[in-house]
């Protein structure tokens, strides 16, 4: 296994390695790899997070000034660029100057030097508008507490061993993180008893006179120093009341880590702009009865032709009589044969009836009917080509995309339920061009079989329709489910009082109805109190809550306020959530038009983000022209970013050089999007690549259409060349243009990066707007192969991986 191939893995992992969990997170986000692998990247991660003592002196290596610049007892000189480098590096790392952030910045400064000889300006390069980044999309790790950066005296002790005098790194309710000396004799695998010595002498509790037990999750060191990761095993309900109430108390004196949520914040903006125009049919299928079934379909703005291709005389979709119950477990069985991924369909017509055939691959070559089904299925104009991308549904991850601190990990019951239910998730992919069409009929040529032969494939009638659709939600505010509540409510804003009552309630949201109607400033905070609430929550203060003015009806009667998500976690906000949760089965569900089919939606939409099989990019205006600037990534293995990625030194870089020079950029993806709209829709063309390695383990690309190769014979030449030297690959290429960002489905997220990180915050705003194009990257090397009958005549064996 090469580690360049988990990049993406790796750099999802990095800002999580100083969390006292980050075990439980590391087997979480590695549950697909084997043991080697995991032990490989656990290494990798160790390695690159441990305490750096080389100093950085870039003054003989900078036609830059440098200036100094002094972390913990070191001194270091960089250049403006190395300084950035090394003030973003170090971030990831909780403010430690590890190996990671000298390898990040040296690489960087190395790509600079090397970019700018010649006395070219890096902007300049021929090959800078040619790399991309990538976004990690559809897996986002959601923490359920804030955490904040707090020094403390505290003593450590183990039974039988000495008591150790240290400090507090970090500090939450169910961890911490703590440096000791380097020589602390502790037994790393037992629990360690840790005195909060400055707590203690603040507020009397037995736990901090006795100490907390913690488990010990990591361990790292420098020459001085050890740091250990911690989480909480020990402690009463009453410490874990105090140290949430002292984080909050200390709001302004700590850096909340925003990490997590600018990263999800950033994919789901991404995903956003891709998800209108997904041009492939997701289907979810159950396990009923031991049987698979499709139960449901998403549909997004560009994929509604395809569902309907299966729809019969009497308007039933035939689709899962393609889709079979013995198709699946074949393909679920032999998921590495993507013979049985490649479905081929016609229909037939007569007297008013409409009969669906369909075959796999894999069945037309265990018959020997290839070349007949080929060309007679390819003479009719319902002639189609499908593949069929499939992976399982992990049930231990979180069906929910993006959670903030304090949210509700669940959606609804009914909702949570439903998502139980599904094993699999497919994408149906139309492959049919006109061209291929022809291609397919050429066939003929070599066929000696009759077209009744073709019965077997006859699909039997399928009789109802029991796929339920629902639609993707776009331009749209994520609604909690509201519950009829009835409550008093105090409200204040500068000098107004006013009483009123709750009309309904979620854990984030209001709707009251006021005793008197009121015009409030929108611009300012309203403050609420709950009386009758007060006498219920014992020590929590339900009183001066910040909230917002969303809307207001009848007049300044009735108003819609939400929670003002500040530093610390809203405390109204937590009391109402765990009011909900424990009363359910008591408060009436106010059901809004669809609202468990929009939240049943949200969680199929986060199933199929977790594992696509295409490549999304995302073209982005520049003040001279536009680039595709990022490239879509998950943390599985994907052919096609791999090779895009073996000829950069970043992780998370992608070389799209061969793709787009020779002005392909602007023929072939720039000025195609400019002319379309967004209501357009995705068009496509094909491309195809040579990939050959070369010596040093480097990877050569060549990228060339169909036409630009030539005639017939000169295409089949190419293929065979190309799996001489190393491998022949074909893509579809799909674009289309981008509408507004839809920056209501990230707004919480917004405001909680704004509230912390403003610039950050501003910064994926303006990103989001500068977007004006989207599309995909599909490898449809298998089906391409299938168009020159006569390379299986030569070349029976021949497949994309033939070299």
């Amino acid at each position: 296994m090469s580690l360049d191939e988990h990049s993406a893995l790796i750099e999802q992992l990095k800002p999580l390695l100083m969390e006292p969990d980050f075990h439980e997170l590391f087997d979480s986000l590695t549950t697909d790899e084997s043991n080697s692998t995991r032990f490989l990247l656990k290494m990798e991660l160790n390695r690159i997070s441990s305490l750096c003592t080389r100093i950085i002196d870039l003054r003989d290596k900078s036609e830059l000034p440098c200036e100094e610049l002094i972390h913990g007892k070191q001194q270091h000189f960089l250049d403006d660029p190395a300084k950035e480098s090394f003030l973003e590096s170090v971030a990831l790392y909780r403010d430690q100057y590890t190996l990671g952030v000298y390898e990040n910045v040296i690489e960087a400064h190395k790509l600079r030097k090397l970019k700018l000889r010649g006395g070219k300006n890096q902007d300049d390069l021929p090959f800078a508008p040619y790399l991309a980044q990538g976004v990690v999309l559809g897996s986002y790790f959601n923490r359920s507490e804030e955490r904040m950066n707090y020094s403390i005296r505290i003593s450590v002790l183990q039974p039988n061993r000495t008591e150790i005098q240290g400090i507090t790194v970090d500090l939450s309710v169910g961890g911490a993180r703590i440096r000791l000396p380097l020589k602390h004799h502790f037994e790393l695998d037992k629990p360690i008893r840790v005195k909060l010595l400055e707590l203690g002498e603040e507020y009397y509790y037995e736990d901090l006179q006795q100490g907390v037990d913690y488990e010990i999750v990591d361990t790292q060191t420098s020459n001085e120093y050890c740091w250990l990761r911690l989480k909480r095993v020990g402690g009463s309900d009453a410490l874990s009341e105090m140290l949430s109430n002292l984080i909050r108390g200390y709001k302004f004196r700590y850096k909340v880590d925003i990490n997590d949520v600018l990263v999800a914040a950033t994919g789901l903006g991404f995903e956003r702009h891709y998800l209108p125009h997904l041009p492939h049919l997701p289907l979810y299928l159950e396990s009923i009865e031991d049987t698979y079934q499709i139960t449901h379909k998403l549909l997004s703005r560009d994929n509604q032709q395809l569902q309907y291709y299966f729809q019969d005389e009497h308007d039933i979709s035939q689709l899962s009589g393609m889709l079979s119950d013995s198709r699946l477990k074949t393909l679920f069985n032999e998921p590495e044969n993507k013979d049985h991924q490649l479905f081929f369909c016609f229909t037939f017509h007569t007297q008013g009836h409409i009969y669906f055939y369909s075959a796999t691959l894999a069945e037309l070559k265990q018959q020997d009917l290839l070349a007949l089904f080929f060309s007679f299925g390819a003479s009719k104009p319902s002639w189609k080509v499908f593949k069929l991308a499939h992976h399982e549904i992990d049930h231990a991850k979180s069906y929910k995309a993006s959670m903030l601190p304090g949210d509700d990990v669940n959606y609804s019951a009914l909702t949570e339920a439903q998502l139980k239910r599904f094993t699999h998730v497919l994408q149906l992919m139309d492959l049919t061009t006109a061209e291929s069409q022809q291609d397919y009929l050429s066939w003929g040529n070599i066929c000696k079989s009759k077209a009744n032969e073709l019965k077997v494939f006859g699909q039997q009638k399928v009789k109802s329709n029991p796929i339920k659709l629902l639609s993707l939600q776009f331009s749209e505010r994520r609604n909690e489910a509201r519950y009829s509540f009835k409550t008093q409510v105090k409200l204040s804003q500068g000098k107004l009082s006013i009483t009123g009552s709750t009309h309904d309630i979620s854990s984030k949201g209001l709707q009251l109805t006021l005793d008197e109607a009121t015009q409030f400033d929108k611009t300012a905070p309203i403050h609420l109190g709950f009386p009758k609430l007060q006498q219920i929550s014992g020590k929590v203060q339900l009183s001066h809550l910040p909230y917002r003015l969303i809307k207001t009806r009848k007049k300044g009667g009735t108003v819609h306020l939400a929670a003002v998500m500040g530093h610390t976690p809203h405390i109204g906000v937590e009391f109402i959530n765990k009011l909900i949760i424990h009363n359910r089965d008591k408060l009436e569900k106010i059901t809004e038009a669809n609202s468990e089919k929009k939240e049943l939606a949200d969680g199929l939409k986060n199933l199929l983000m977790r594992h696509l099989d295409s490549v999304p990019y995302f073209v982005e205006k520049t003040q001279k022209s536009a680039k595709i600037s990022m490239i879509g990534v998950g943390t599985h293995k994907n052919v096609i970013t791999d090779i895009f990625a073996a000829s950069t030194s970043q992780s998370l870089e992608y070389n799209l050089e061969s793709l787009l020079k020779d002005g392909r950029l602007k023929r072939d993806f720039i000025d195609p999007i400019r002319a379309l709209k967004p209501q357009d829709g995705l068009e496509y063309f094909e491309t195809y690549l040579q990939v050959s390695r070369q010596s040093q383990g480097k990877v050569r690309v060549k990228c060339i259409s169909p036409d630009e190769i030539g005639d017939l014979n000169a295409r089949q030449h190419f293929i065979r060349q190309s799996n001489n030297l190393g491998r022949f690959m074909a893509l579809r290429i799909y674009r289309g243009a981008t509408g507004k960002p839809d920056l209501n489905y990230i707004r919480r997220e917004m405001e909680y990066i704004g509230i912390h990180a403003h610039h950050k915050c501003k910064k994926l705003e303006e990103l989001m707007w500068r977007i004006i194009g989207v599309g995909e990257l599909l490898d449809i090397t298998e089906e391409v192969l299938l168009r020159y009958p006569q390379l299986h005549q030569t070349e029976p064996g021949l497949t994309a991986d033939a070299g």
